[in-house]
């Protein structure tokens, strides 16, 4: 029938338009910084990620491959949730309220922010 829809089974997170998802995120990661812990950078991620500390890892989109497979391969060992920014690395800067650009941000604890839920890579 003509009046039949398809039922997506993608989620709504997948189907938002990549603007308004940046800004949701930019969003969330504003209140993990302000509320929670978070870290920022390649060499206290790997710290943190082999004590087991990390809850989710954000990497920007320009951060050097090795650089990037090297945390997909420690997330994947930890079973830690990692994003992929969609935004370059002043992109996430500014979103963490930095002035200087960051490749990698780590989230220890997120605050009050509901950022562990509501991205799913």
């Amino acid at each position: 029938d003509v009046y039949k829809r398809q039922v997506s089974t993608q989620s709504t997170w997948d189907s938002m338009p990549k603007k308004i998802a940046t800004e949701n995120i930019n969003a969330k990661l504003g209140i993990v910084m302000r509320s929670g812990k978070a870290l920022l950078g390649l060499t206290q991620t790997l710290k943190a990620i082999r004590k087991g500390m990390v809850k989710m890892v954000i990497v920007s989109s320009n951060c050097p491959n090795l650089r990037k497979s090297m945390l997909e391969y420690y997330c994947m060992l930890s079973k830690t949730q990692i994003y992929h920014y969609t935004g370059t690395n002043i992109d996430l800067g500014a979103a963490c309220g930095r002035y200087h650009r960051v490749s990698c941000v780590s989230i220890i604890e997120a605050g009050d922010s509901d950022i562990l839920t509501a991205v799913s890579s």
